[in-house]
């Protein structure tokens, strides 16, 4: 049994969550168009979903950035600095999307509002779950 930090499981669930939208966006059928996934860029036919554009190198970066989230869940600092530190990332993503500045990823409107509401929804957990200093003991 372990003592963990709100800031710690919410870290983990989302870590978990990234690593599932990873997998899945390599799986034909839960992917629309998979024949037409290219490896980065705006030309990435397939949408994971049939809403939100995906490539290979997309996929990665969710799988990668479960990981780190699971990671850093292991620590109450890491995880805050997980959700903070995600939160910001997603804004830029955001940012870049809507400006189109990104080519590298491929995004379209549904994406880019996603990341506006993660980046948002992840700094406002690490701030919120941060504060918290009571622990939870889980199995």
């Amino acid at each position: 049994m372990s003592d963990r930090t709100p800031s710690q499981a919410v870290a983990a669930f989302a870590g978990v969550v990234f690593l599932l939208v990873g997998i899945l966006g390599f799986v034909p059928g839960v992917t629309t168009h998979y024949g037409d996934m290219s490896f980065a860029g705006h030309d990435s036919g397939a949408k994971l979903l049939a809403i939100f554009q995906v490539s290979i190198l997309h996929n990665i970066v969710h799988l990668l950035f479960g990981v780190v989230g699971l990671v850093l869940a292991k620590t109450a600092d890491g995880a805050r600095t997980f959700l903070v530190g995600g939160g910001v990332v997603y804004l830029a993503l955001w940012l870049v999307g809507v400006i189109g500045a990104g080519g590298w990823v491929p995004t379209n409107t549904a994406d880019n509002w996603l990341h506006f509401m993660f980046g948002i929804g992840l700094l406002g957990l690490g701030f919120v779950a941060g504060r918290s200093t009571v622990r939870t003991a889980t199995a």
